[in-house]
């Protein structure tokens, strides 16, 4: 149970709590990133940069070296096991640390840094990433995501009113292990209407639109058109499942066509699926298709539709799996406009003549992390550790992460251009993106 005590602005429940003048709500800007929600927390002092992951019940740290500055609190090592078909990692459990977001703090967070980052999210993001938050962030407040200004706003549950509107729908939350889970429908098969019921996640730590554990219930089992790769890096190793696109996907009174899916394989899935009647997850591309209300003191979320709601569902047609790997030192030309009087001119004079130098920056570099076999871009002839140089001749340099899975996800036949770095030699490639599903 809640109280509230209006001088403090304080809750009583562990947690993040709100302190200060503005104790009903809080607003943080966020980078949405390959669907996924960055935002800066303060903890014990030092500004990171974190996922809002609501697929997860602890707050994890990565990359120890990275932030080797940061003090952590009453130490001792422990194993996690996640997704993936490996072993458990080495971490370490910190308590009693303070982790704020503006006049949101906790003064009793337990955080895990994992002490090997083995799949090194910075690297796949195209920014520095040092960690993950869930359930201890949003277990005390209720927090509106607004994917399309890039807001999160939270709010005291104490004194929050929700505001009928037609277009919104409020559906309950179930909770297991402190993960929250919302009833759904599916239809798998494209002949017929059948629609098979499914507890999912609400996850909103995966960039995808939807996953499905394969045979979790009847009927949930891969369609006909389907390829074969690997969907991401779990705590406990690589997941591997089959892409594939189904009919309809029902959320409410909310119809959603043409979504993709990944179904995914029992070994990846074993640990999640401890919670036997859990079917699956819905991703962040399909929430980014919503203003979305978590509402975990109530167990509730609510859902409007926003612009996106019709967008296309595409994926990485190139089989390219591209990584970040830091800065790099690019000189780049310049040139001064001069006047007869030698001085660099302005608009009030006369132009006569240029002055050319050289100016040199570090910007981001990328590299081939994995290519997927029998793809387009694997018949081509690119390899893992090749790196990119120009696509479609704009210089990577000038790009971010998501300015180049944006190219590979563009449209069916689309004729991508490479020029990469391998070992030194300076190759041209070129294919054509291919819709598998």
């Amino acid at each position: 149970m809640f109280f509230f005590i209006v001088g403090n602005a304080l809750f009583a429940q562990k947690g993040f709590q709100f302190y200060g003048n503005n104790s009903r709500k809080q607003q943080v800007s966020f980078k949405l990133i390959n669907n996924l929600i960055v935002f800066p927390i303060n903890v014990n002092g030092k500004k990171l940069s974190f996922i809002l992951d609501t697929g997860v019940n602890k707050s994890i740290l990565f990359s120890l070296s990275e932030i080797d500055s940061l003090a952590l609190n009453n130490i001792e090592k422990v194993q996690l096991k996640g997704l993936g078909g490996g072993d458990y990692v080495d971490a370490l459990l910190s308590r009693n640390n303070r982790i704020q977001i503006k006049n949101l703090i906790s003064r009793n967070e337990t955080i895990y840094v994992i002490l090997r980052d083995q799949f090194d999210l910075s690297s796949r993001m195209g920014i520095t990433i040092h960690g993950i938050i869930g359930n201890s962030l949003l277990k005390n407040v209720i927090v509106k995501i607004n994917y399309k200004t890039k807001k999160l706003h939270f709010y005291n549950p104490t004194s929050y009113r929700y505001r009928k509107r037609r277009k919104r729908e409020t559906l309950p939350l179930q909770f297991y292990r402190n993960k929250p889970y919302v009833d759904a429908q599916v239809q798998i098969d494209t002949i017929g209407t059948k629609k098979i019921p499914l507890k999912m996640l609400i996850d909103s730590g995966g960039s995808d639109a939807l996953w499905l554990f394969e045979h979790s219930k009847e009927g949930i089992e891969t369609p006909k058109r389907f390829f074969n790769d690997i969907l991401g890096e779990g705590l406990s190793g690589t997941i591997y499942g089959n892409r594939s696109r189904i009919p309809e996907f029902y959320i409410g009174k909310f119809r959603i066509n043409q979504p993709t899916v990944s179904f995914l394989d029992t070994l990846s899935t074993f640990n999640a699926r401890g919670y036997k009647q859990r079917n699956g997850s819905i991703g962040g591309n399909i929430l980014k298709r919503f203003k979305v209300w978590m509402d975990y003191p109530n167990k509730t979320i609510t859902l409007q539709k926003n612009s996106f709601f019709k967008n296309d569902f595409n994926y990485n047609m190139s089989g390219l799996d591209v990584i970040y790997m830091g800065k790099t030192l690019v000189k780049e030309l310049t040139s001064a406009e001069m006047n007869p009087s030698g001085k660099i001119s302005n608009s009030e004079t006369n132009v006569v003549s240029f002055v050319t130098s050289y100016a040199y920056t570090f910007k981001p570099s990328y590299k081939i992390n994995r290519v997927v076999i029998n793809s387009p871009a694997a018949k081509a002839g690119l390899l893992k550790g090749d790196v990119l140089l120009e696509i479609n001749k704009q210089k990577v340099t000038n790009l971010t992460l998501n300015d180049i899975y944006a190219l590979f996800q563009e449209k069916n036949n689309k004729i991508i251009n490479l020029s990469i770095d391998r070992n030194g030699e300076i190759l041209r490639y070129e294919f054509r993106l291919q819709k598998s599903v």
